[in-house]
């Protein structure tokens, strides 16, 4: 009797760490080429750059517009204490064009930063779902859609925007911004990745944005994206529709991809850009698992299935373990919307 308890027990708490340490996933786990982002951390012990270059070309509409801009972007995401709470900060250098028209049309250029945020994430919520291919006594159950995909994983999000910027961007002072951070898996290929924010807040730039992407996996290697990201300011709301592609080259670097369509009140144009995730990898356990022999457990059957949910190229680990095996290696574990 006292050793069901323990087994129980023992269940329970695994079903626990594989909720608290499911963080961290064996390939990197890049909100790019998208402008959402997840509400997953990447970890204690990663240390994670996310950079792009990128061009923005519009049409010149009447009095002051900027309708270009040329940069470089980077966003640093790491975690130091706990598992579910990432602290990042995000920086863009650029030269902008800044054009007057009314009779006549002039222009000059001014070069910049563009945006230096401090921010943090924290997971409310992550969704566990059923392993169902084990369930070898029906088909139909199998294959049956699994409702819990249809409730999100919740986190939130708080930060700061610093004054440290070009005068073109400078709204007062050190502003706030919130936000709330879901995200759907609806299947193993494919996931919906939803934010709501509130940025500049207590401006008179103040605005209210939300970002939908949804990601498609269908390869060991590439994978897909369509998103859409709309601003509600004071004077114009601005909308871009985009996609793109991002190409995993080895488990800590991804290479990506992205062109939108920009609408910014009478303004149209483009967006384009390229950029590389990299990450600096020195993550530890907090503590093993043990088996009944005191062996250590290099994951459990809940926890490999329920990491393997999370990440936006989650199932693109398989080609190294695949690689691995060949050469007579044991099976490292897997893992974590987009």
């Amino acid at each position: 009797m006292k050793k069901q308890v323990l087994k129980c027990f023992l269940l329970i708490f695994l079903f626990g760490f594989s909720s608290v340490y499911s963080q961290y996933t064996e390939v990197i786990n890049s909100n790019k080429p998208g402008f959402s982002e997840s509400p997953y951390s990447v970890g204690t012990g990663v240390y994670q750059f996310e950079s792009s270059i990128f061009l923005k070309n519009t049409s010149i509409e009447p009095t002051f517009s900027r309708p270009q801009s040329l940069g470089f972007d980077m966003l640093f995401r790491t975690s130091f204490f706990l598992e579910k709470l990432e602290l990042n900060a995000q920086v863009s250098y650029q030269r902008d064009k800044i054009a007057f028209k009314n009779i006549f049309t002039s222009h000059y250029f001014t070069t910049g930063l563009g945006k230096f945020t401090i921010g943090a994430k924290y997971l409310l919520f992550q969704q566990e779902y059923e392993d169902k291919s084990k369930e070898v006594r029906s088909w139909k159950r199998r294959n049956a859609f699994d409702k819990k995909r249809l409730i999100p994983s919740v986190a939130i999000y708080a930060g700061i925007n610093t004054d440290y910027v070009n005068d073109i961007y400078k709204t007062g002072g050190i502003s706030p911004k919130v936000g709330l951070l879901l995200q759907n898996n609806l299947s193993s290929d494919f996931n919906i990745i939803s934010n709501v924010f509130y940025d500049k807040i207590g401006t008179d730039f103040s605005e209210l944005s939300y970002i939908v992407t949804g990601t498609y996996n269908f390869s060991d290697r590439w994978s897909t994206f369509f998103e859409n990201q709309t601003i509600f300011q004071k004077d114009q709301n601005n909308t871009n529709l985009g996609t793109g592609l991002a190409y995993l080259f080895n488990k800590n670097l991804q290479i990506n991809s992205s062109a939108r369509l920009v609408i910014e009140g009478k303004s149209q144009g483009i967006y384009a850009n390229f950029g590389i995730s990299y990450r600096i990898n020195k993550h530890k356990d907090a503590f093993k698992q043990l088996d009944e022999n005191g062996r250590e457990l290099k994951e459990t059957p809940v926890s490999k299935y329920n990491k393997k949910q999370n990440g936006f190229f989650s199932r693109l680990f398989s080609i190294f373990t695949k690689k691995k095996n060949k050469r007579g290696r044991p099976k490292r574990s897997r893992k974590r919307k987009n």
